[in-house]
């Protein structure tokens, strides 16, 4: 049997709205799915929105771990393995250097589709019609649509082929509001994730602050914060492995 193919679509976004400060992509959230699906036996190809090369949000790398805020509290932000794997990777870092953008690619040609997270995806994943068909299209399709911590801003605009959101009527996950105030920064994104996926219809549920925590609900999975990146990753190989 071949092996499923995933693709990952990461942020091009690199500010943190108006602050001076840098986001991207929360690199964990990238990194330990990236290994937990290869490792699994799954095919990934990794794009990003805009193309070229993926922004890192800083505090997620080794040497500015810990300074400021980002995904986690700064005393949380360890750096995992997975980080410390992908760095070292020559052929990871290499596409992520120079990612081919999403519009590039042909989203029927894959059986799932995640997004990681990063504060990045509030601006442009939020807004992305590209991507926004891309997610309609393969959900319709019965295909997996996973999203980690601020992946699921990628979703807001996605819609079935009835013109209803994809999250409509749809248990999912994604970075709480006690989460963003905690790592204060509720003023500065575009809008609290948790209340526009409640908005768009979405059920809601979510674990405590900082603990892995995940839903899947059909063929849409979710995952609310960097510590649920694996529990995302493996419920993804075993969709796959079902339709398989």
């Amino acid at each position: 049997m071949p092996s499923p193919q995933v693709l990952v679509v990461a942020t091009s976004h690199d500010q943190m709205g108006s602050t001076g400060h840098r986001t991207g992509v929360w690199l964990e959230e990238l990194a330990t799915p990236y290994y937990a699906l290869l490792d699994g036996g799954a095919q990934v190809t990794l794009v990003s929105i805009k193309g070229g090369a993926i922004p890192w949000d800083p505090r997620s790398l080794p040497a500015k771990a810990g300074e400021g805020t980002g995904e986690k509290p700064e005393e949380q932000q360890e750096v995992p393995a997975s980080v410390h794997r992908f760095l070292a990777d020559e052929s990871a870092m290499q596409t992520a250097r120079n990612s081919p953008a999403l519009g590039s690619v042909d989203p029927g040609s894959f059986d799932a589709v995640f997004l990681p997270g990063g504060h990045g995806p509030m601006w442009d994943a939020a807004n992305d019609e590209t991507l926004a068909r891309a997610i309609g299209s393969m959900f319709d399709q019965g295909k997996v649509v996973a999203a980690v911590c601020h992946g699921p801003a990628g979703l807001v605009k996605a819609t079935r082929q009835d013109g209803q959101p994809v999250v409509d009527g749809r248990r999912v996950s994604a970075f709480t509001n006690t989460e963003e105030e905690a790592v204060g920064l509720t003023k500065v994104v575009p809008f609290l994730l948790e209340d526009q996926l409640k908005d768009l219809g979405g059920h809601f549920e979510r674990g405590p602050d900082w603990q892995p925590f995940a839903v899947q609900d059909g063929n849409l999975i979710t995952g609310q914060n960097p510590q649920s990146s694996e529990l995302v990753a493996r419920h993804v190989l075993s969709a796959l492995e079902q339709a398989g």
